[in-house]
């Protein structure tokens, strides 16, 4: 196996193939870096380090497989470009970045032109991860996956069944299609667990080290995931110059690197509502706005807000319903990143099984849950199921949230505090659930200034109604 750049990611990944008893051809553009590598892991397994791509290349067994980890963008273009310059028919470069999945479709069909296999793969599960076992997305040709395959399943981490969490998602661009959904839902369920705390918090006062405990005893619970663990590791961290907890010497501003945005991008051009996800990725770009914010401190009427004493709840009261509240706000989150994939999948024509999805993501992803295991059984159970909400599990559960959702979505209301995926992924279930939505009044708007025409519910066809004449009604 080859690994093409060797900065944090490239070199655990590296180092991870080494563990697994593969020997791994390395490169970097900047020689230096290979020699510190070599320095530094060369005892660790068997690496043959390269000085040109040339060498690099002619270092690997056919057929010939290199994984590239560096930037997104137009430095990967330049290595693919290089590394299919050297490489023959029938060789695979793999692109292991976070890169933009319209990209890989385009450089899988290059690449098929020269005949070169190019497969997209997302990896998720950061540094650690990389090291010691990530999920895996490969996309591609069906041919490369088979000669990829046990490599790639040798160093992904595996389920508590001994599962691989790596499978073929499809062709061309479909795994980093499914990694980008894959950090959206990531970029929701760190908001979510965010709103959770800011309730705790500055609605019910408790320190950041009682919430750590709170986060603990969840993630014993159905709660239990990768980040409710580690969100229990930040609250209960304290800073060793002041003495305060690390979180509040914090800057509360998230940064992002684009996943998450062109999550919702898709989305929108797909005709899919991931609210959840669209206003968390809302959410960091206004924590960012950090001039804006100072601005408006002390300077928006506030109304008549309540303190947690005027709620009419005691405090483990409230505990339990935000317990709730951000379980079912995270079951919204994962089933509108489920339905993008499922829209994507029929729009580009991938044929991904959502089901595989869920079983990949159970172990070493940043959004593994235990949940995951419910998610592949609602999708077993029935393939054509229009959300995981109306699964028969999801929907029991649904039962026991949904008061104390509502609640809480009040209570932060009345306190002031924003929680707005809380409050858009409520807003989303019970859309979801109305008989009848405002689209109606729409669809009238629509047909007065710009003649769109509406449907009816009482016949077929479609209608206009002349409002600048005798406002009656003709078909359109």
């Amino acid at each position: 196996m080859g690994v093409v750049g060797l900065a944090v990611m490239g070199s655990n990944l590296a180092r991870n193939f080494a563990h697994h008893g593969h020997t791994v051809a390395v490169y970097n553009r900047t020689t230096a870096k290979t020699e510190k590598f070599i320095a530094e892991h060369g005892d660790e397994g068997e690496f043959v380090p390269s000085e040109t791509i040339e060498k690099f290349v002619a270092s690997l067994e056919r057929p010939r497989r290199a994984i590239i980890m560096v930037q997104a963008g137009k430095a990967t273009d330049a290595v693919i470009g290089q590394l299919a310059d050297a490489m023959e028919d029938g060789d695979v470069i793999i692109d292991g970045g976070n890169s933009l999945f319209t990209d890989t479709i385009r450089r899988e069909r290059e690449m098929a032109a020269r005949n070169r296999h190019f497969v997209g793969a997302g990896i998720s599960g950061g540094e650690e991860g990389a090291l010691n076992g990530p999920s895996i997305m490969p996309g591609g040709p069906k041919e490369s996956w088979e000669s990829l395959g046990p490599l790639l399943e040798s160093i992904a981490a595996r389920a508590e069944d001994g599962t691989p969490c790596v499978t073929h998602v499809g062709p061309d661009g479909a795994g980093h299609f499914v990694k980008m959904v894959h950090n959206g839902i990531e970029y929701a369920d760190m908001q979510v667990i965010g709103e959770a705390y800011q309730l705790l918090r500055f609605g019910a006062g408790l320190e950041p080290a009682e919430i750590a405990d709170i986060f603990t005893e969840w993630n014993s619970g159905k709660l239990g995931s990768y980040l409710i663990e580690i969100t229990a590791e930040v609250l209960r961290q304290v800073d060793a110059e002041t003495g305060k907890p690390l979180v509040d010497v914090i800057l509360d501003a998230a940064g992002q690197k684009g996943t998450g945005r062109w999550t919702v991008k898709e989305a929108l051009d797909l005709g899919i509502p991931t609210t959840g996800i669209g206003e968390a990725v809302f959410a960091r770009a206004l924590s960012s706005s950090l001039d804006q914010r100072a601005a408006a401190q002390g300077n928006l009427p506030a109304g008549t807000l309540k303190s947690f004493g005027d709620l009419g709840v005691d405090r483990d009261e409230f505990v339990e319903k935000v317990r709730k509240a951000l379980y079912a706000s995270k079951l919204v989150a994962y089933a509108q990143g489920f339905d993008e994939i499922k829209a994507g999948s029929a729009e580009y024509g991938w044929g991904v099984n959502p089901g595989d999805m869920a079983m990949i993501w159970r172990a070493g992803c940043i959004i593994r849950a235990v949940f995951l295991e419910r998610i592949k059984e609602a999708y077993d159970n029935n393939p054509e199921l229009t959300s995981l909400l109306l699964d028969p599990y999801f929907n029991s559960e649904l039962t026991d949230l949904v008061d104390a959702w509502r609640d809480v979505v009040v209570y932060a209301t009345r306190l002031g505090l924003p929680a707005p995926v809380f409050t858009s992924s409520l807003s989303y279930y019970d859309s979801l659930r109305a008989e009848r939505l405002p689209a109606a009044v729409i669809q009238g708007q629509r047909d007065f200034f710009g003649a769109h025409t509406y449907q009816r519910v009482d016949k077929e066809g479609t209608f206009h109604t002349l409002w600048s004449g005798d406002r009656s009604e003709v078909e359109a």
